[in-house]
């Protein structure tokens, strides 16, 4: 497979255009966004496990669900979450969907929603649907930059990709756009994702491609270890390219969605809320898949790790111990840390004279760190998260006042 990064983002991929527009859910910005497929195309998603479920999260995969994943619409605002809204916020949620179906003309089973934003406030759908008929003027191909910003809560930057595959049986593009920065931690990822792709892909497939690519990347990555409660990937394909994605072309679509995926999920890392260094932490050696992961989500996870990280202190045994104490099969005696390509810890053996080399490394705004589980394991994974700065206390203290 040959594949080639293109500009575009989520209307990079053929049969698809959006809009964005302010509707007075912010005080200023955009914050109301549409996608709109030319056709009804095959869709797939992926939801916040949380169990306080926004309003949103709950229709959508009830859309799904009676549509049998076909969708042909989203319409996703920013600045209200509409979760934990009761009754209201359902029929809010609901309200939105039927506004989008009459507004592009689908089926009210084809439009799906998305909300993200303070949780507990109303969600004024008055505003919203002025904002849905408003931006349905304005669908575009050209528009996919705006609508990346629309969806921005504290983003530092809006977040948007696309990749073209080339096969065999002809070229197909996927792309996308994402938010989040707080609230970040693998279970779903704390996000909301739109991906779009021009290959003919059917919905059984289209659910397992995005299934298993998830759990490697938005899965994979950590700012903060909170789960919120609108988390939300969708995947819609409009079969445009005439690409069809059979037995032969299913691993090269699932390698271009993981390299679409992957670049997103880590630049949610990158624009974490105070964040100033992309942390990978890669784990090896441990007993099975399920242990390497473990222990990933745990070292990205610790605060003690994170703040040495934004303080360029290389301090290896933060990292021993978190690997100690992940609950998963764990050898001092043959464990070993490496900061960039210097090894600090090694069988027990510490290399102190190599400190300054290390925290050379960590000065930098893309870290890498290695920590072998010393079981003599096979299994390996892969996390990203990002330093805790002073900046991220800040955001949140002052996130609703």
């Amino acid at each position: 497979m040959m594949s080639e990064k293109i500009a575009g983002g989520v209307t990079a991929a053929a049969g698809f255009r959006t809009a964005a527009v302010h509707c007075g859910i912010k005080l200023e910005d955009l914050d109301l966004a549409l996608i709109v497929a030319d056709k009804p195309a095959s869709a797939a998603a992926v939801f916040t496990t949380n169990l306080a479920a926004a309003a949103p999260v709950l229709i959508s995969k009830q859309q799904l669900h009676n549509s049998k994943g076909i969708a042909q619409a989203i319409a996703v605002n920013s600045g209200c979450a509409n979760a934990c809204t009761g009754k209201a916020g359902l029929n809010n949620a609901r309200k939105m969907a039927e506004v989008l179906s009459n507004t592009v003309g689908c089926q009210l089973d084809l439009a799906l929603v998305a909300s993200t934003g303070v949780i507990g406030m109303p969600l004024n759908i008055e505003k919203v649907s002025k904002g849905i008929r408003k931006a349905s003027h304005d669908l575009a191909r050209d528009t996919h930059g705006s609508a990346a910003e629309a969806i921005m809560t504290t983003d530092p930057w809006p977040k948007e990709t696309a990749l073209r595959v080339n096969t065999p049986k002809g070229s197909f593009v996927i792309g996308g756009m994402v938010k989040g920065a707080g609230m970040i931690e693998p279970q779903m990822a704390t996000m909301l994702g739109f991906l779009t792709t021009d290959a003919a892909v059917n919905s059984k497939q289209l659910q397992k491609a995005l299934s298993e690519v998830t759990e490697e990347t938005f899965n994979s990555i950590t700012v903060d270890g909170e789960c919120s409660t609108n988390d939300s990937v969708f995947l819609l394909a409009s079969g445009v390219s005439g690409v069809e994605i059979n037995e032969k072309l299913y691993e090269p679509f699932v390698e271009g969605l993981r390299q679409v995926c992957r670049t997103l999920a880590q630049e949610i890392v990158r624009g974490g809320e105070g964040a100033t260094k992309l942390v990978t932490i890669h784990v090896t050696g441990a007993q099975s898949h399920n242990d390497a992961k473990r222990a990933a989500r745990a070292l990205a996870n610790s605060l003690l790790v994170k703040t040495a990280i934004n303080g360029g202190d290389p301090n290896w045994g933060r990292l021993v111990a978190v690997a100690g104490r992940a609950r998963v099969s764990f050898k001092l005696s043959r464990a070993s840390v490496k900061i960039g390509r210097t090894v600090l810890f090694d069988n027990e053996e510490v290399f102190s004279n190599r400190e300054t080399e290390a925290a050379e490394h960590l000065s930098g705004d893309k870290v890498d760190i290695v920590v072998d589980l010393g079981t003599e394991g096979k299994h390996e994974a892969t996390a990203w998260t990002c330093d805790l700065s002073t900046q991220y206390v800040h955001i949140n203290a002052d996130y609703r006042t």
